[in-house]
């Protein structure tokens, strides 16, 4: 089954929240055959900063990234979600 990688930004509901706690909350929220395979963070303005991930995940999932997105924004430390891009891996 061919996979896709979802590149997404995180903004996190305070500029308090310690972006490498929140990515481990991410990574062990996520279902099975999710996977992070990537993170950086980007800074926003006036201290705020959003992390930026890559998560892979089977392409044949019903819905797309809608229930990715759904899961990650039903964290209370996440403010949005925004879906930068979609790729398909080979």
């Amino acid at each position: 089954m061919a996979r896709v990688a979802v590149i997404l930004r995180v903004l996190p509901s305070s500029i308090d929240i310690d972006l490498n706690a929140l990515k481990s909350k991410i990574e062990d929220s996520l279902p099975e055959g999710y996977k992070v395979e990537g993170s950086g963070v980007e800074p926003i303005a006036f201290g705020l900063k959003a992390l930026k991930l890559i998560i892979s995940m089977p392409e044949e999932t019903e819905g797309g990234t809608e229930a990715l997105e759904e899961r990650l924004r039903s964290l209370p430390e996440v403010d949005q979600v925004e879906i930068e891009a979609v790729h398909r891996l080979s």
